[in-house]
């Protein structure tokens, strides 16, 4: 290849480079819904800052230049209750009502239950919330779900029929106000949510991703929160 080859495949990759930074500085918001950011993870830095039920099923890679948490395949963990195998919890606030939001990329194989997850309100390794988002809904899959010292149990009082999962990343959202109780799920479109519940029955925890028992990618986690 002659000097110029060089110069324009050179020119290519630091086009490209540019662009995937570009794509991921985006500003965060200081505050919003008035709560104010209490936690930002895009995993530059490694995954030292989560603690998973089996580490040995997570990984940080590269994506174009950007770093994501990946779950690449089962965790070798078997909760005492019937709830994810999965989970990544973050070493950060306990949070009460809080708007929690990630990017999040399925990387399964396409079923009723293809899923990922995110996690809050942990007061220990059964008593938590979790939000399941997948293909379908029916009692075991796509709704929030409390764990309270026995098997998981759907609460959601509204909820979409499922999500479209695919090769892309996805915006999701939940929004959680403790004097109310209310809880909402988006899904890209963060307008409308595809689940709402009213549950009070864990005030503050920490907040977590992961999965039932698929593999996903995460990045961009921001939380903002009234936090402890």
């Amino acid at each position: 290849m002659n000097a110029t080859g060089l110069l324009r495949m050179f020119a290519v990759l630091v086009i490209g480079l540019w662009a995937t930074a570009l794509a991921h500085a985006e500003e965060i918001p200081r505050t919003l819904n008035g709560l104010p950011l209490v936690w930002s993870e895009d995993f530059e830095a490694g995954d030292a800052r989560w603690e998973m039920t089996d580490p040995k099923a997570w990984a940080v890679t590269e994506e174009d230049g950007n770093h994501v948490l990946a779950l690449q395949g089962s965790s070798d963990y078997q909760p005492a209750v019937r709830s994810p195998h999965s989970i990544a919890w973050a070493k950060g606030p306990k949070v009460g009502s809080f708007v929690f939001e990630a990017r999040i990329k399925q990387t399964g194989r396409a079923y009723d239950h293809r899923d990922s997850c995110l996690f809050f309100g942990n007061n220990g390794p059964s008593k938590f919330y979790y939000v399941h988002i997948a293909s379908t809904a029916d009692p075991h899959a796509h709704s929030i779900f409390l764990v309270n010292d026995a098997a998981r149990v759907s609460i959601a009082q509204e909820r979409t029929n499922g999500a479209k999962w695919d090769d892309a990343y996805h915006k999701v959202r939940i929004v959680r106000d403790i004097d109310s109780g209310k809880i909402e799920v988006y899904f890209d479109d963060m307008d409308s949510p595809i689940m709402e519940t009213v549950d009070k029955t864990f005030t503050m925890g920490v907040v977590g991703v992961g999965s039932f028992d698929d593999t996903a990618h995460f990045d961009d986690i921001r939380l903002w929160a009234d936090a402890e």
